[in-house]
């Protein structure tokens, strides 16, 4: 159901797709979609998840990136981690993207998601940031709640689609991009390296 949801939703909008078109899809009964997964907000809800957890299903999104950031020995592995998390994710998100504004202009239940989804991407980043004072390598005139704001800010899917969707970024240059932007904006001492990647 997830998945079928998921395909109608990417092809058609989230408007034109309905739970009757979802279920007739999937050939379970209208009813059986609302007590499985819950209303077409719940589903895109799913939909999300699981679009965001990619090759890293069934481990959430939050852990893996947390073992990510914890394994990181330095500022700038810090960094590197999280520019690799948002050339691989938003890779995958942009589409959806399109389909939660969508959503979120004529639901109310989608509006919530949506709202829900940037308060945990933000707290997510809260600990990539303390993670980054913890190896103490955030500039430190820099808040940790200001911190994940700048990350929030720059590896949001909104930024991605801008740079990579609409003015054609290779990947490659988007992840360098993103791993030069944090570095020069949070860490006490940037990556020589990563200046040399620009």
């Amino acid at each position: 159901m997830v998945s079928t949801a998921q395909q109608l939703f990417l092809e058609n909008g989230y408007i034109a797709t309905t739970i009757p078109v979802i279920a007739a899809r999937s050939g379970v009964a209208v009813q059986t979609i609302y007590n499985a997964v819950g209303n077409k907000a719940a589903l895109l809800s799913a939909v999300l998840d699981a679009m965001a957890a990619g090759p890293h299903a069934p481990l959430a999104v939050p852990d893996h990136v947390r073992a990510e950031v914890s394994a990181a020995s330095d500022g700038p592995a810090v960094v590197r981690v999280l520019a690799g998390w948002f050339a691989e994710v938003n890779q995958r998100l942009a589409p959806l993207t399109v389909v939660i504004a969508q959503a979120a202009a004529v639901d109310v239940d989608a509006a919530a998601l949506e709202r829900e989804w940037r308060q945990r991407r933000l707290a997510r980043y809260q600990q990539a940031a303390s993670a980054l004072r913890a190896r103490d390598a955030l500039e430190p005139a820099m808040s940790v709640e200001d911190a994940a704001a700048v990350i929030w800010s720059i590896g949001s899917p909104q930024t991605f689609r801008t740079l990579v969707v609409e003015h054609d970024w290779p990947i490659d240059r988007y992840r360098r991009w993103v791993d030069h932007t944090l570095s020069r904006a949070l860490l006490d001492r940037p990556d020589p390296a990563s200046r040399r990647k620009r």
